[in-house]
Order: structure tokens, then sequence, then C-alpha cells
């Protein structure tokens, strides 16, 4: 069973509830038939109801009728919803008034039905840009405790067994801080170890903290921030197996790490690759999968006391059904 499958089997195994508040989109409301016929996830829809059933009757949709339906608009839970979201936003100078307003937000009102406990996690991005989804999720579900910092990690899988989980490497962060500090580097480390875990089903993450230099044998400053947010990973998370810096052929290949790194338990082993910083990451997933034929999935957001997902406004009906099994993983995880 490939990765993907055993993803989806997980999300079957112990069904969550996951909020599509872009209803109305067309991929996403034929993404979500999809979900509902293969019994992935119990779903929540944000959108008018008479443009969501006419979309799904004009495009054969047949499980529509499965999930749950929230017209934004006239929803009997909007005062009370409302009445909190002021509350939680009362020092940053919400009224009333605005929160009337905003529970009206397809991504607000999800972001408040989870953190009402109605709900495991979202999915947005066909219709939004990046912070209109993060906005809602920092401002109400907020980040997980001990993280400041919200990070992305994307999944790659290669033809290589030998590296990785049997070809499967988590990449972090490829996707939102663009300089991250030492701190918020450490933060990465353990968010992406946490993903590996949840999400590629690694028992047993391997963190290499990535460098240009390999315990020492170059001198800069950035070198400096990656040792550091070692040790400061080590602190926050005492269980996690990390090491850095090490460059990339030291993390991956064992007869590099034994001569570059002697005794390290990460060097030729690792199945976690954290990127100094943004540009890195980047530039590193997509020339893995445009020059090696890997698959890229994500970026997977990472975090969030609880899962909220941004997809690529460009993104496929079949982006949308894996990332609906994704966020149903990480939910599962965030509960424990």
């Amino acid at each position: 069973m490939g990765l993907i499958e055993q993803i989806i089997a997980r999300a079957k195994s112990n069904k969550q509830r996951i909020v599509l508040p872009e209803a109305e989109e067309e991929r996403t409301l034929t993404a979500a038939d999809r979900v509902l016929a293969d019994d992935i996830a119990d779903l929540i829809l944000i959108g008018n109801p008479e443009k969501v059933h006419a979309l799904a009757k004009e495009k054969g949709l047949t499980h529509i009728d499965k999930a749950t339906l929230i017209d934004p608009l006239n929803y009997e839970k909007s005062e009370e919803l409302a009445q909190l979201l002021q509350k939680l936003r009362e020092k940053k100078g919400m009224t009333i008034e605005k929160a009337r307003e905003l529970v009206k937000d397809p991504l607000y009102l999800g972001c408040m039905i989870i953190k009402t406990e109605g709900a495991d996690g979202q999915i947005s991005g066909a219709l939004s840009t990046t912070g209109e989804t993060l906005r809602p999720a920092l401002q109400i579900i907020k980040c997980a405790p001990g993280i400041t910092c919200v990070s992305g990690a994307m999944l790659m899988i290669t033809d290589k067994p030998e590296y990785g989980e049997n070809g499967v490497l988590v990449f972090g962060d490829v996707a939102v801080t663009p300089m991250p500090d030492a701190n918020q580097l450490s933060q990465i480390a353990v968010c992406t170890a946490q993903t590996a875990k949840s999400v590629a089903g690694f028992a047993d993450p391997r963190v290499a903290m990535l460098s240009f230099s390999t315990k020492g044998s170059a001198s800069h400053e950035v070198v400096d921030k990656v040792v550091e947010a070692t040790k400061l990973a080590k602190e926050l998370d005492p269980s996690l197996k990390i090491d850095g810096e090490l460059q990339a052929d030291a993390a991956l290949v064992p007869s590099v790490g034994t001569k570059k790194a002697p005794g390290s338990e990460i060097a030729g082993k690792a199945n976690v690759l954290v990127m100094p910083c943004l540009e890195v990451g980047n530039i590193a997933y997509k020339l893995v999968q445009r020059l090696a034929g890997a698959t890229a999935i994500g970026p997977i957001l990472q975090g969030i006391a609880r899962p909220v997902n941004d997809l690529s406004r460009g993104c496929s009906v079949e982006d949308i059904y894996y990332l609906v099994a994704i966020t149903a993983c990480q939910a599962m995880d965030a509960k424990k």
C-alpha cells in the first residue's frame, strides 16, 4: 500500500469532522462528493444551500446530502458565535457589530465551529488567499501549545527506497516563514517531526537540521543559527531524535554520514529534513520534484492548535480530496 493509500486508510479508520467553507466552488463540491462516497470524513459544507444543491445537481453529485450544510447568512448559532468571537478578540478592539459581520464569512465561521468543538479541521484556498485562510485560524484557533510559528511541510515520495523512510521524506518549512530565527527553526523541526508521525505515518521520525556545514566544517552566523535551533528543539521536545548541523549528503547517505558526522544517530538515516530558511526549502522541494520525478504532497500547514490547511487556487479535485484525508490525520493527532 502506497503512502497516499495509507493516509486515506487512517482517515477512514477514525472519521473526523472537516469543514469546507468554499462549498459553492465546483472543485471543492466535487471533491466533497467523492470524500462522502468513500466515507473518508464527516463534512461540514458552508455555502448558500440553493447554490450548493443546484451545483450538485448540475454535476451529478449524489452524495452531498450526507454532509451537514450550513448557510452562513442564516445560521441559528450565529449570534452565539458572534458573542464568543467578540469576547475572544475584545482586547484587539473587536466590537459585537464587527463580530456579527465576521461570522457570516465562511472562513471565520468554520474556525468558530472548530473553536466550539463542532468540527476538527478546515480546508480552504480554492477561492481564498493563504492570508485569508490563516488570518481567522490564528485569531480564533491560535497556535499549538509552545508554538508561535506556523510553517508548512511537504511530503516527498521518491523511487529511492534507500533514502528516508523507504523513499519517503518530509521537508519543512517550504511554505510560510521566510527567514526563521533559531527559536522559530526549532519549532519548525518539532512540528515537522509531528507531521511525519501523524500524516506520513513515520513511527520513528529522524530529523536532520540542514546547512552547508557539517559539525563545524564551516563557520558562519547562519550555521550558528542551525546549531542553536537544534539545541532549542531538543529542549522543546526531549524525546525528539534530531541532529545538526548536517549537509544534505551527510543527512541522507550512510557512508557520507559516518565519515562526516561519526557517532551521529541521525546522519545517513534522516527521514525529516528541516531547511534553514524558506528560500532553501522551496527551491529544494521543487528541484527534487522536477529533477528526480518525486511526488510532492502539500504544503501541509503545521503549528496551529487544530488543523487548518491551505489549497492553491489552481488546485485539482484530487488535491482537495487528498488534503481532506491529510487534515483528518492531523486532527486525530491534535486530540492526543
